[in-house]
């Protein structure tokens, strides 16, 4: 029989640590590291360059930025939910998006996916933190997904078979879409089946994202139904090259094959049954596969040279095995969006398992009888019209069944939504009983048409920019902290030269003034006056001296700060202001690092070197980020020492 049940998975974690208490106003900091030149998006199909030009974030409102975490690792206990039958034992974290931590299939007591032995948060999400292995969900924009890190609702429903199942819902903010996640195990079954919704309420269509993202060990061959795939690697192109020997004549299905780090988009013929494997050298591993509408499979490689190994020492322990990613999602590309029509859905059902192939042949020089092989092993272990039935059994009887059993509880956000929508959701209800102080201020505004200012001395809330919500906010009585939060739902609207009026109209009677300065700094920044900038992420920095707020503000602003002023060629008072940061903050590595760039600014070259050579790490330092490299060329021609080698491009 097929059981649901709570666990504990002990793992040396490095905690999360708080969030930041910035809004984040801008584009994804990493973004760059997925964008495609004007020239290739040109040439591309009309239906792919329209798909990557549908809605990029302007900002990663109204996410938090998580940038609390460092370092090191002690042993923490995480919550964890376990499905096992007889074939399957799969662990799940409800309080880390949902990762699906561990399938382990019992007959050959091995374990399916890459699972990471350490829980290290690294920069790799859209609003910060991230970690690698399992199988992730991803949804919002291009990227790992910003509740990477964060809680989901977990309960258990009944499966389409009578048995238990495992469903995750929860709200996504930055697309404002509810989404759910059904595991399930049937009896008897060596196949993990996954029901995956995700729905629009609200009569405007949304712009969607879906990536189902697997890592496996790198030490595989990967193998999905296609000859050609779409290459993007950091250098910002995006073509089409034959699979899976590519024109240099390396064979990349092959994840150690490559040198820098790359994603290989696979261009399945319409038809052909969806699904991809990575298989070790006797031929077992992992196969993955779906009913249609998920028509995208992936390949991402770290690659075997200096930057990839870097990154893989990294994200995990170093001295133990790497991992790549197969991924599966609802485009060609993950840099590409769909849309769903307002009050409509997207849905589907995946299934994970293992499979065991003719290493001869899957392994063999020819690619078509290597694939032919696999899909023949996975028609005798799971046939596709089995996947579409369970699909139809899964979405007519299943998917709006209401949840029994609470095991976890997400944010409550979703929760704030539907009070406001009056949204009719089958099987995932957001329940008034999950508000909390965060929503507080919030559901005060819906009932009253006031927005309660904060505590004394107290920074602001959490922000909110829906549509519905700014409209509250414009007829709300003008406090300073309603222009705060106003302001930022006119930025995220694009209309920024009123989120500047609004924040100058609540700076007037502003007691705690630091956010409000903070906000127009980052206005001055975009609009091109850097000087200007400096001054007030400077005076923002006073002023939340003079409240008392805490170290982890004085890391946020002093941080901005800092870089602003040296932007601004002011560098005495950058100097002077990093010295007012609290020991414990200057210590990290991130402000170890902004020293190296004042003292570069004094004219200190050998002090900025042996800041180097002491060493530092620069816990949220983000993916494709190559800083470190060129602040170090300016120091010296020697070779970039291997613990600041993160570049993912060639040089």
């Amino acid at each position: 029989m097929t059981t649901v049940r709570r666990a504990v998975l002990t793992l040396p974690a490095a905690p999360l640590g708080p969030d930041n208490p910035l809004p984040a106003l801008r584009a994804p900091a990493g973004a760059g590291a997925h964008a495609v030149d004007a020239r290739t998006l040109a040439e591309l199909p009309r239906d792919m360059a329209r798909g990557i030009g549908r809605a990029p974030l302007r900002s990663l409102l109204p996410a938090p930025v998580r940038d609390g975490y460092g370092r090191e690792r002690t042993p923490a206990d995480l919550d964890a939910i376990v499905i096992e039958n007889d074939r399957l034992r799969v662990t799940v974290l409800p309080g880390l998006g949902g990762r699906v931590h561990s399938l382990h299939h019992k007959p050959t007591g091995r374990e399916l996916l890459y699972r990471n032995p350490v829980l290290q948060p690294a920069a790799f999400a859209l609003n910060g933190a991230w970690f690698s292995g399992g199988i992730e969900w991803n949804i919002g924009a291009t990227g790992h997904t910003a509740l990477s890190c964060s809680p989901l609702h977990a309960a258990t429903v009944p499966a389409p078979d009578g048995g238990p199942m495992l469903r995750l819902w929860e709200w996504e903010r930055l697309r404002d879409l509810p989404f759910q996640v059904d595991l399930w195990l049937p009896e008897g079954s060596d196949f993990l089946y996954v029901g995956v919704r995700v729905r629009n309420p609200h009569e405007r269509p949304a712009p969607a994202y879906w990536w189902s993202n697997i890592a496996v060990p790198e030490e595989r061959r990967v193998l999905a139904p296609a000859d050609a795939a779409w290459h993007h690697g950091y250098e910002r192109g995006l073509s089409r090259l034959p699979v899976p020997v590519t024109e240099d004549g390396t064979d990349r299905s092959y994840p150690l094959n490559g040198v820098h780090a790359a994603d290989f988009f696979y261009d399945l013929p319409e038809g052909r049954r969806r699904w991809i494997a990575a298989l070790d050298a006797a031929g077992h591993g992992l196969v993955q596969t779906s009913t249609d509408p998920l028509r995208g499979r992936k390949l991402f490689l770290w690659g075997s040279g200096r930057g990839g190994r870097r990154w893989q020492e990294w994200l995990t322990e170093p001295g133990t095995p790497g991992y790549a990613e197969i991924q599966a999602g609802l485009a060609r590309t993950q840099l590409e969006h769909l849309e769903l029509a307002g009050e409509e859905e997207f849905s589907w059902l995946e299934a994970y398992g293992p499979l065991a192939a003719d290493p001869a042949t899957a392994l063999g020089d020819d690619w078509a009888a290597a694939c032919a092989d696999v899909e023949e092993k996975l028609r005798a272990a799971l046939p596709r019209e089995a996947v579409d039935t369970a699909y139809t059994a899964w979405r007519e009887g299943a998917a709006d069944a209401e949840p029994e059993t609470v095991l976890a509880t997400g944010s409550g956000w979703g929760a704030l939504e539907v009070l406001r929508g009056g949204y009719a959701l089958p099987g995932t209800p957001f329940p008034e009983s999950t508000l909390g102080p965060e929503q507080e201020p919030w559901r005060e505004l819906l009932r009253t048409g006031v927005l309660p200012p904060p505590a004394k001395g107290a920074g602001p809330g959490a922000p909110l920019v829906a549509a519905p919500w700014r409209d509250m906010l414009e007829t709300a009585p003008a406090d300073p902290s309603t222009e705060y939060h106003l302001g930022i739902a006119q930025w995220h609207a694009g209309d920024r030269a009123q989120a500047v009026r609004s924040w100058e109209r609540g700076l007037r009677g502003a007691e705690v003034r630091w956010p409000l300065l903070a906000c127009l700094a980052v206005a001055d920044t975009e609009d091109g006056h850097p000087a200007r900038a400096a001054e007030r992420f400077a005076e923002a920095f006073a002023d939340h001296e003079g409240h008392g707020g805490g170290a982890v503000v004085a890391a946020a602003l002093g941080r901005e700060a800092v870089a602003a002023l040296l932007a601004a060629g002011r560098t005495g008072h950058a100097r002077e202001l990093w010295a007012r940061l609290p020991d414990e903050v200057r210590a990290r590595g991130a402000f170890r690092f902004l020293e190296i760039r004042i003292l570069l600014a004094e004219g200190r070259p050998d002090d900025a070197r042996a800041v180097f050579d002491a060493g530092f790490e620069v816990a949220d330092l983000r993916e494709g980020a190559e800083i470190l490299g060129e602040v170090w060329a300016e120091l010296t021609d020697e070779p970039l020492p291997d613990a600041y080698e993160f570049r993912m491009r060639p040089s």
